[in-house]
């Protein structure tokens, strides 16, 4: 799992602005920040990049999804193919954020799909999954667990923003 900063001050008003308040001008800095996260952590080539998806009510209510708006930003840094397609949100879910951390988990599952005709592009592929915020992982382990399901070789996460263990 590579994450660019963890999210607490100032990156968490930023994050928040660009997620909740359409601040997308935000957008390209926020990818540099996941390059060089990347370009320092040695990690290997990130291969398919895939944004974590948004329902269709919630893509309606605010207009993008924040992680296309990374990915995309990602993949002309680096070279790297990008699908905002290939992965689905076939589930409304209610926000991580209103949950307990002990709830999330049931909150997504079942939530995610592949694209049915196109499961046989993830086959034997390396993919990197993108998102703004971890927190518990909840959703991110949904969405690797369906990748993998669908034939992905390897599934790497990487986030802009982690929020800090309590205590941390």
């Amino acid at each position: 799992m590579l994450a660019a900063v963890d999210y607490s001050h100032p990156w968490d008003r930023l994050v928040a602005r660009f997620k909740f308040h359409a601040a997308l001008d935000l957008a390209p800095a926020l990818a540099r920040c996941l390059v060089d996260a990347w370009r320092a952590s040695g990690a290997s080539h990130p291969g398919l990049l895939l944004p974590v998806p948004l329902s269709m009510e919630r893509l309606r209510e605010r207009g993008y999804n924040q992680a296309w708006e990374i990915v995309r930003r990602l993949g002309d840094a680096l070279r790297c193919p990008v699908d905002a397609r290939l992965l689905l949100r076939i589930k409304d879910t209610p926000h991580q954020l209103a949950l307990p951390p002990e709830q999330r988990a049931a909150n997504v599952r079942g939530a995610f799909a592949v694209e049915p005709t196109r499961v046989g592009e993830l086959r034997g592929r390396s993919v990197t999954l993108v998102d703004d915020v971890l927190t518990t992982g909840a959703t991110a382990a949904e969405v690797a667990g369906v990748l993998r399901h669908a034939g992905a070789a390897d599934v790497k996460l990487w986030v802009l923003a982690r929020t800090p263990a309590p205590g941390a």
